[in-house]
Protein backbone atom coordinates (compact mmCIF):
# COMPACT_ATOMS: atom_id res chain seq x y z
CA UNK A 1 0.00 0.00 0.00
CA UNK A 2 1.30 3.48 -0.88
CA UNK A 3 1.22 6.24 1.73
CA UNK A 4 -1.71 7.86 -0.08
CA UNK A 5 -3.65 4.58 -0.07
CA UNK A 6 -2.96 4.08 3.64
CA UNK A 7 -4.15 7.61 4.36
CA UNK A 8 -7.26 7.25 2.20
CA UNK A 9 -8.18 4.00 3.95
CA UNK A 10 -7.66 5.63 7.37
CA UNK A 11 -9.81 8.67 6.69
CA UNK A 12 -12.57 6.61 5.06
CA UNK A 13 -12.89 3.87 7.64
CA UNK A 14 -11.45 4.78 11.03
CA UNK A 15 -13.22 6.46 13.93
CA UNK A 16 -11.96 9.93 14.75
CA UNK A 17 -12.12 13.53 13.60
CA UNK A 18 -10.17 16.19 11.69
CA UNK A 19 -8.33 18.87 13.64
CA UNK A 20 -8.45 22.28 11.96
CA UNK A 21 -5.24 24.21 12.67
CA UNK A 22 -5.41 26.44 9.61
CA UNK A 23 -5.95 30.01 10.79
CA UNK A 24 -4.04 32.15 8.31
CA UNK A 25 -2.79 35.74 8.10
CA UNK A 26 -5.95 37.72 8.82
CA UNK A 27 -7.17 35.62 11.75
CA UNK A 28 -3.77 34.94 13.33
CA UNK A 29 -3.63 37.99 15.70
CA UNK A 30 -7.07 37.15 17.13
CA UNK A 31 -6.09 33.49 17.53
CA UNK A 32 -2.95 34.50 19.40
CA UNK A 33 -4.90 36.91 21.62
CA UNK A 34 -7.31 34.13 22.60
CA UNK A 35 -4.25 31.97 23.30
CA UNK A 36 -2.97 34.64 25.67
CA UNK A 37 -0.30 36.19 23.45
CA UNK A 38 -0.76 39.96 23.04
CA UNK A 39 0.04 41.91 19.88
CA UNK A 40 3.09 43.51 21.51
CA UNK A 41 4.71 40.07 21.95
CA UNK A 42 5.73 40.00 18.30
CA UNK A 43 6.85 42.51 15.68
CA UNK A 44 6.04 42.04 12.00
CA UNK A 45 4.49 39.20 10.06
CA UNK A 46 7.45 36.81 10.29
CA UNK A 47 7.52 36.96 14.11
CA UNK A 48 3.73 36.58 14.19
CA UNK A 49 3.85 33.41 12.09
CA UNK A 50 6.75 32.05 14.14
CA UNK A 51 4.66 32.61 17.27
CA UNK A 52 1.57 30.85 15.89
CA UNK A 53 3.78 27.97 14.73
CA UNK A 54 5.08 27.64 18.27
CA UNK A 55 1.47 27.37 19.47
CA UNK A 56 0.60 24.76 16.84
CA UNK A 57 3.77 22.81 17.56
CA UNK A 58 2.82 22.68 21.24
CA UNK A 59 -0.64 21.34 20.32
CA UNK A 60 0.69 18.79 17.81
CA UNK A 61 3.41 17.53 20.18
CA UNK A 62 0.97 17.08 23.05
CA UNK A 63 0.64 13.37 23.97
CA UNK A 64 -3.15 13.71 23.55
CA UNK A 65 -2.80 14.79 19.92
CA UNK A 66 -2.41 11.47 18.14
CA UNK A 67 -3.80 9.31 15.36
CA UNK A 68 -5.76 7.30 17.88
CA UNK A 69 -8.42 10.01 18.00
CA UNK A 70 -7.44 12.38 15.18
CA UNK A 71 -7.61 11.26 11.55
CA UNK A 72 -6.15 14.37 9.93
CA UNK A 73 -5.02 17.93 10.63
CA UNK A 74 -5.60 20.94 8.36
CA UNK A 75 -2.63 23.28 8.03
CA UNK A 76 -2.12 26.53 6.19
CA UNK A 77 0.78 27.09 3.81
CA UNK A 78 3.08 28.82 6.28
CA UNK A 79 2.75 25.89 8.71
CA UNK A 80 3.38 23.38 5.92
CA UNK A 81 6.59 25.24 5.06
CA UNK A 82 7.91 25.03 8.64
CA UNK A 83 9.44 22.17 10.62
CA UNK A 84 8.70 20.40 13.87
CA UNK A 85 11.94 19.08 15.31
CA UNK A 86 13.92 17.90 12.27
CA UNK A 87 10.95 17.07 10.04
CA UNK A 88 8.53 19.09 7.97
CA UNK A 89 5.19 19.59 9.72
CA UNK A 90 3.48 17.19 7.30
CA UNK A 91 6.14 14.52 7.81
CA UNK A 92 5.98 14.93 11.57
CA UNK A 93 2.20 14.56 11.60
CA UNK A 94 2.19 11.35 9.57
CA UNK A 95 5.41 9.69 10.70
CA UNK A 96 5.32 10.60 14.40
CA UNK A 97 1.60 10.99 15.07
CA UNK A 98 -0.13 8.88 12.39
CA UNK A 99 -2.21 11.94 11.44
CA UNK A 100 -2.93 12.79 7.81
CA UNK A 101 -1.74 16.27 6.69
CA UNK A 102 -4.19 18.46 4.76
CA UNK A 103 -3.53 21.95 3.37
CA UNK A 104 -5.80 25.01 3.35
CA UNK A 105 -5.43 26.40 -0.17
CA UNK A 106 -7.92 29.24 -0.54
CA UNK A 107 -6.68 32.82 -0.47
CA UNK A 108 -9.64 34.13 1.50
CA UNK A 109 -13.16 35.24 0.67
CA UNK A 110 -14.24 37.53 -2.15
CA UNK A 111 -16.63 40.40 -1.46
CA UNK A 112 -20.19 39.42 -0.61
CA UNK A 113 -22.58 39.18 -3.58
CA UNK A 114 -26.27 38.42 -3.01
CA UNK A 115 -25.59 37.13 0.48
CA UNK A 116 -22.73 34.77 -0.38
CA UNK A 117 -18.95 34.97 -0.56
CA UNK A 118 -17.12 32.91 -3.13
CA UNK A 119 -13.38 32.31 -2.90
CA UNK A 120 -10.90 34.84 -4.20
CA UNK A 121 -9.08 33.83 -7.42
CA UNK A 122 -6.17 31.42 -6.95
CA UNK A 123 -3.80 32.16 -9.85
CA UNK A 124 -0.93 30.18 -8.31
CA UNK A 125 -3.01 27.14 -7.39
CA UNK A 126 -1.20 24.62 -9.60
CA UNK A 127 2.19 25.55 -8.14
CA UNK A 128 0.79 25.32 -4.61
CA UNK A 129 -0.71 21.89 -5.28
CA UNK A 130 2.57 20.61 -6.68
CA UNK A 131 4.43 21.94 -3.64
CA UNK A 132 1.88 20.31 -1.35
CA UNK A 133 2.34 16.96 -3.06
CA UNK A 134 6.12 17.23 -2.78
CA UNK A 135 5.77 17.78 0.98
CA UNK A 136 3.54 14.76 1.55
CA UNK A 137 0.17 16.51 1.78
CA UNK A 138 -2.86 14.21 1.28
CA UNK A 139 -5.61 16.69 0.52
CA UNK A 140 -6.76 20.29 0.52
CA UNK A 141 -9.40 22.51 2.10
CA UNK A 142 -11.11 25.62 0.71
CA UNK A 143 -13.89 27.73 2.26
CA UNK A 144 -16.78 29.81 0.98
CA UNK A 145 -19.55 31.38 3.08
CA UNK A 146 -23.33 31.53 2.52
CA UNK A 147 -25.44 34.00 4.52
CA UNK A 148 -28.79 34.20 2.69
CA UNK A 149 -30.99 31.87 0.66
CA UNK A 150 -30.45 33.55 -2.72
CA UNK A 151 -30.54 30.47 -4.95
CA UNK A 152 -28.29 31.64 -7.79
CA UNK A 153 -25.61 32.86 -5.40
CA UNK A 154 -25.59 29.49 -3.61
CA UNK A 155 -25.37 27.70 -6.96
CA UNK A 156 -22.33 29.81 -7.87
CA UNK A 157 -20.59 29.02 -4.56
CA UNK A 158 -21.09 25.28 -5.00
CA UNK A 159 -20.13 25.34 -8.69
CA UNK A 160 -16.87 27.17 -7.90
CA UNK A 161 -16.05 24.71 -5.11
CA UNK A 162 -16.53 21.68 -7.34
CA UNK A 163 -14.78 23.23 -10.34
CA UNK A 164 -11.64 23.79 -8.29
CA UNK A 165 -12.19 20.46 -6.55
CA UNK A 166 -11.87 18.65 -9.89
CA UNK A 167 -8.61 20.50 -10.57
CA UNK A 168 -7.32 19.29 -7.19
CA UNK A 169 -8.40 15.70 -7.85
CA UNK A 170 -6.56 15.79 -11.17
CA UNK A 171 -3.30 16.45 -9.31
CA UNK A 172 -3.79 13.39 -7.10
CA UNK A 173 -5.02 15.14 -3.96
CA UNK A 174 -8.38 14.85 -2.18
CA UNK A 175 -10.28 18.15 -1.81
CA UNK A 176 -12.32 19.18 1.20
CA UNK A 177 -15.18 21.24 -0.19
CA UNK A 178 -16.45 23.72 2.41
CA UNK A 179 -19.47 25.91 1.61
CA UNK A 180 -20.03 27.19 5.16
CA UNK A 181 -23.49 28.34 6.17
CA UNK A 182 -23.45 31.27 8.61
CA UNK A 183 -24.93 29.94 11.87
CA UNK A 184 -26.47 33.37 12.55
CA UNK A 185 -28.40 33.51 9.27
CA UNK A 186 -32.16 33.92 9.69
CA UNK A 187 -32.65 31.69 6.63
CA UNK A 188 -30.23 28.93 7.71
CA UNK A 189 -32.73 26.07 7.27
CA UNK A 190 -33.73 27.19 3.79
CA UNK A 191 -30.10 27.71 2.78
CA UNK A 192 -29.40 24.10 3.80
CA UNK A 193 -32.22 22.80 1.59
CA UNK A 194 -30.84 24.65 -1.45
CA UNK A 195 -27.25 23.73 -0.59
CA UNK A 196 -27.99 20.00 -0.30
CA UNK A 197 -29.72 20.02 -3.69
CA UNK A 198 -26.79 21.78 -5.38
CA UNK A 199 -24.16 19.56 -3.76
CA UNK A 200 -26.03 16.42 -4.83
CA UNK A 201 -26.25 17.78 -8.38
CA UNK A 202 -22.48 18.29 -8.47
CA UNK A 203 -21.72 14.92 -6.84
CA UNK A 204 -23.90 13.05 -9.33
CA UNK A 205 -21.94 14.65 -12.18
CA UNK A 206 -18.58 13.33 -10.92
CA UNK A 207 -16.98 10.28 -12.47
CA UNK A 208 -16.65 7.08 -10.46
CA UNK A 209 -13.01 7.78 -9.53
CA UNK A 210 -13.50 11.41 -8.43
CA UNK A 211 -13.87 11.62 -4.64
CA UNK A 212 -14.30 14.57 -2.29
CA UNK A 213 -14.68 15.30 1.42
CA UNK A 214 -17.49 17.67 2.38
CA UNK A 215 -17.12 20.11 5.29
CA UNK A 216 -20.50 21.53 6.27
CA UNK A 217 -22.08 23.63 9.00
CA UNK A 218 -24.03 21.50 11.48
CA UNK A 219 -27.62 21.52 10.14
CA UNK A 220 -30.81 22.64 11.86
CA UNK A 221 -32.47 19.30 11.11
CA UNK A 222 -30.68 16.26 12.50
CA UNK A 223 -29.29 13.87 9.86
CA UNK A 224 -30.21 16.34 7.13
CA UNK A 225 -27.07 15.39 5.20
CA UNK A 226 -27.45 11.59 5.54
CA UNK A 227 -27.91 11.25 1.75
CA UNK A 228 -24.52 12.90 1.31
CA UNK A 229 -22.78 10.62 3.83
CA UNK A 230 -23.88 7.63 1.75
CA UNK A 231 -22.99 9.02 -1.69
CA UNK A 232 -20.41 6.88 -3.56
CA UNK A 233 -18.23 9.91 -4.42
CA UNK A 234 -17.92 11.00 -0.78
CA UNK A 235 -14.88 10.04 1.27
CA UNK A 236 -16.30 11.60 4.44
CA UNK A 237 -18.72 14.29 5.56
CA UNK A 238 -17.23 16.47 8.31
CA UNK A 239 -18.72 19.30 10.32
CA UNK A 240 -17.28 22.68 11.20
CA UNK A 241 -18.08 24.17 14.60
CA UNK A 242 -18.95 27.48 12.94
CA UNK A 243 -18.77 29.53 16.10
CA UNK A 244 -20.81 27.22 18.31
CA UNK A 245 -19.16 26.65 21.71
CA UNK A 246 -17.59 23.19 21.98
CA UNK A 247 -20.35 21.74 24.16
CA UNK A 248 -23.11 22.80 21.78
CA UNK A 249 -21.09 21.80 18.70
CA UNK A 250 -20.47 18.34 20.17
CA UNK A 251 -24.12 17.94 21.11
CA UNK A 252 -25.32 18.90 17.62
CA UNK A 253 -22.68 16.68 16.03
CA UNK A 254 -23.63 13.63 18.11
CA UNK A 255 -27.16 13.82 16.68
CA UNK A 256 -25.91 13.65 13.07
CA UNK A 257 -24.99 10.05 12.33
CA UNK A 258 -22.10 9.40 9.96
CA UNK A 259 -20.75 12.95 10.28
CA UNK A 260 -17.45 13.63 12.08
CA UNK A 261 -15.95 16.83 13.45
CA UNK A 262 -13.51 19.19 11.80
CA UNK A 263 -13.31 21.72 14.59
CA UNK A 264 -11.00 24.70 15.06
CA UNK A 265 -12.09 27.03 17.85
CA UNK A 266 -13.93 24.22 19.63
CA UNK A 267 -10.72 22.17 19.65
CA UNK A 268 -8.46 24.84 21.12
CA UNK A 269 -11.02 26.37 23.49
CA UNK A 270 -9.44 27.13 26.86
CA UNK A 271 -5.80 26.64 25.82
CA UNK A 272 -3.40 29.47 26.71
CA UNK A 273 0.32 30.07 26.38
CA UNK A 274 1.02 30.61 30.11
CA UNK A 275 -0.45 27.23 31.12
CA UNK A 276 1.91 24.65 32.54
CA UNK A 277 2.28 21.62 30.25
CA UNK A 278 0.37 19.38 32.64
CA UNK A 279 -2.72 21.63 32.59
CA UNK A 280 -2.37 22.35 28.86
CA UNK A 281 -2.19 18.64 28.01
CA UNK A 282 -5.06 17.77 30.36
CA UNK A 283 -7.28 20.41 28.72
CA UNK A 284 -6.49 19.32 25.18
CA UNK A 285 -6.99 15.68 26.18
CA UNK A 286 -10.47 16.52 27.51
CA UNK A 287 -11.29 18.51 24.38
CA UNK A 288 -10.07 15.79 22.00
CA UNK A 289 -11.91 13.05 23.90
CA UNK A 290 -15.21 14.95 23.86
CA UNK A 291 -14.97 15.73 20.13
CA UNK A 292 -13.95 12.12 19.42
CA UNK A 293 -16.99 10.79 21.33
CA UNK A 294 -19.33 13.14 19.45
CA UNK A 295 -17.83 11.95 16.14
CA UNK A 296 -18.46 8.27 16.90
CA UNK A 297 -22.21 8.33 16.20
Amino acid sequence: MSTFEQQLEKIKTQTGFIAALDQSGGSTPKTLQVYGVSDDSWSGEEEMFATIHKMRTRIIKSPAFSGRHILAAILFENTMDRDIDDKTTAEYLWEEKNIIPILKIDQGLADEVNGSQKMKPMPNLNALLEKAKSKGIFGTKMRSVIKTDAVEAIKEVVAQQFEIGKQIIATGLVPIIEPEVDINSSSKSNIEIILRTEILRELDALSVNQHVILKLTLPEEDNFYSELTQHPNIVRVVALSGGYPREEANERLSRNFGVIASFNRALTEGLTAPQEDQKFNALIQKSIQSIFEASKT
